[in-house]
Order: structure tokens, then sequence, then C-alpha cells
């Protein structure tokens, strides 16, 4: 049985690199989260293959680059999208005729909730992706979600909802390719 000392786990106490466990070494890594004012974008490496095979992008320069609220698709699955936008002063409102997930990348954002008198009206039942209400929905409010780095929220199918923010934030929203997904692709991912 061995016994380690906190300095073993961060690799500072040991003189010789060859009595270096794998364990010792991983932990000397150390995670930095970026955000809109402050990342490094990194790149993919292939050791033998063509970097054009590998979908590769950084959430917070395609936000930086986009409009508000302009949903980029940064990662697709069949036809499951994960969208990034902008948040900067209030958006349209939106639906889906399915849940969305909202996560907050970076700063703070104000999610207002409002379950829909009539929730096939611009989103079918078997329509796909969010999709931009032309005016305030009609129906009851639900509430409110107040969302920072790292909080989640739940945008349910039936409802419409619209994101509000004071400063910029960073949001990435787990749906459906729609008529509001946007795809640059030849534009966000590293081509060479």
């Amino acid at each position: 049985m061995a016994i380690y000392s906190p300095g073993d786990f961060l690799g500072t106490d040991r003189d010789s690199s060859a009595h270096k466990t794998d364990w010792d070494l991983t932990m000397k890594y150390r995670t930095k989260f970026g955000s809109l004012a402050d990342y490094e974008k990194g790149k993919v490496i292939p050791i033998d293959d063509n970097p054009k095979n590998y979908v590769f992008s950084n959430i917070f320069e395609v936000a930086n680059k986009s409009a508000p609220y302009e949903r980029v698709a940064v990662a697709k699955n069949l036809e499951y999208v994960i969208e990034v936008a902008r948040a900067e002063g209030v958006s349209p409102w939106y639906t889906a005729a399915h849940d969305e997930f909202v996560l907050d990348m970076d700063g703070t954002v104000e999610v207002e909730l409002v379950k829909l008198d009539n929730p096939t009206e611009f989103a079918p039942a078997d329509s796909q992706g969010a999709r931009k209400l032309p005016a305030d929905p009609a129906g009851r409010k639900m509430g409110r979600l107040v969302l920072s780095r790292g909080h989640q929220g739940l945008l349910p199918r039936g409802s419409a909802y619209r994101f509000k923010s004071v400063s910029q934030a960073c949001l990435m929203i787990q749906t459906v390719e729609g008529p509001e997904t946007v795809q640059k692709w030849a534009e966000i991912c590293q081509n060479s």
C-alpha cells in the first residue's frame, strides 16, 4: 500500500520523473474556462489524416462573430444540433414542437416562459426546430429562469420563450435542426 502526500498528486515533491506515475502526470493539467472576452482557439491535430475530415470550432469565437440571437449550428448528429447564440438585449420570442435545452456558457441571461394558448399555431406537432413568433405570444406566463455560467434550463414544448441579457452572454441550445438554425460550417470550422 502506498501513502501519498498532497504534493505527490501535483507532481511537486518528487525529484525524478522516473518515479512519477501516470496519476501524477495527469494531475498537472488545469482546466481553463473560456469566455466571450477571453478564449484561446484550439485546433485538431490529426496524426495521420486530413483535418478537413473533422469538425472543430470555438463556441466563443462563433458567438462573437454572430449577430445577437443568431442561432449558429456548431455540432450536428442526425437531425439534432447544438446551436450557439450570443445573448445581447432582448431576443425575439421562439417556440418548438419539442423540448429544447439551453446552457449558459458565459454571462447572465433571463429566460421568460409563456404557456401558449394554441401551441400548434406556429409549431405544428410534426415540425422540427425552433420557430420565431411574429408577435408577443398569447398565453399564461409560466415564470422565468435566471441562468449564469454553467446553468441549464428546459425550454418546454408547447411554450414560448425569449432571452434577455443586460450584457453579452453566450448560450448553447440543444434542439433539432429547423428554420432558425444557421449553418456556417465553411466559416466557423478549421479547414487546414
